[in-house]
């Protein structure tokens, strides 16, 4: 007769010890990239960086992001820890593995309901706003926008007026004289011997719409820069978009980072109650201010209105900081 088999009981299962898997033991340590070397990203195609290394700046460096980054964005500017091959030569790649912190970050939406910021360029201490005083007619709109970008990001604002043989840029300057927005007045085939110094020593983001003049102005600045340049169209009064990414250049002193042309510009990420600290007379003469003031035109008891009426502000100085605050709660500038 066949042994009866025994069943698998309950008493067995609290005595069974389940094999355990091997794996490699959990640890929080990283690999330390001490001796990594250091590099600047100027330009991002498609996932691929583009790199010139601190310690051979007339080398490119092609590089991607290594996995432990993650989600976190690398962006035109960024000082970046890169392993790998760093040579320049054909076929090599690099790894970024890791952002050093940044000093500024100049950044736009969408529009003003877009949740997601843009990151213009990292690192920039000179945003210079560049508008034709003609063909294209000047967009305050957008300069104004341009202005509250760069007060948020504390980088210093310089508008480049291009085209002046064709119109006299005095209208468009004074409009910013009383906010004390530096100007400089360029023409088709001029001298720029002043916009170079200006220049100088700084890292500058170069922003304007299609058609200023931008690439143009990056051409005589950097002669081997090579960019495409486009014409504006006799019926919309738009240019055509040559640049198509973001492009850090060297100077013998500093960078210029030319960027595609932009035609809207939303201001999402900034806080207006925050842009009056920008100005630091403005944010006096507010201190006595009821609470929940905006400052705007209008508001009852606002200590802007005080000063103006006691002598101790710029009237001007007042509207076109008001006129920045209106520009920030607009719609998003369209061009």
């Amino acid at each position: 007769m066949a042994k009866a088999q025994r069943r698998f009981g309950t008493e067995d299962i609290e005595h069974y010890d389940r094999p355990r898997r091997r794996t490699r033991p959990r640890t929080k340590d990283r690999p330390s990239y001490d001796d990594a070397d250091l590099g600047r990203v100027i330009t991002v195609d498609r996932g691929r960086f583009t790199l010139v290394m601190d310690d051979a700046p007339e080398v490119e460096v092609w590089a991607v992001k290594a996995r432990p980054l993650g989600r976190k964005g690398v962006v035109v500017g960024d000082r970046v820890k890169v392993v790998g091959d760093t040579s320049g030569a054909d076929g090599a790649l690099a790894r970024i593995v890791e952002l050093e912190p940044r000093t500024t970050v100049l950044r736009r939406t969408a529009d003003d309901d877009d949740p997601v910021e843009r990151v213009v360029v990292a690192n920039a201490d000179q945003l210079v706003i560049v508008t034709a005083i003609a063909d294209p007619e000047p967009r305050t709109g957008f300069i104004d926008r341009a202005l509250v970008a760069a007060y948020e990001a504390g980088i210093e604002p310089l508008l480049c007026i291009t085209k002046a043989d064709l119109a006299d840029p005095e209208s468009l300057v004074s409009t910013y004289r009383s906010l004390g927005v530096p100007w400089i007045v360029t023409q088709r085939g001029g001298d720029i011997s002043e916009l170079r110094r200006l220049l100088d020593g700084k890292t500058s983001v170069l922003l304007g719409h299609s058609g200023v003049g931008k690439s143009t102005l990056v051409n005589a600045i950097v002669p081997d820069a090579d960019r495409e340049i486009g014409h504006v169209n006799a019926v919309t009064g738009r240019g055509r978009h040559t640049s198509t990414s973001a492009l850090m250049l060297p100077l013998p002193s500093g960078w210029i980072v030319d960027t595609p042309g932009i035609r809207t510009f939303g201001l999402a990420h900034v806080e207006p109650e925050k842009l009056i600290l920008t100005f630091p007379d403005l944010g006096e003469a507010t201190a006595e201010c009821p609470r929940g003031c905006t400052h705007a035109a209008g508001e009852p008891e606002c200590g802007l209105d005080a000063a103006v009426e006691a002598g101790r502000l710029d009237p001007d100085r007042v509207t076109s900081f008001r006129r920045l605050l209106e520009a920030r709660s607009a719609p998003a500038y369209t061009l």
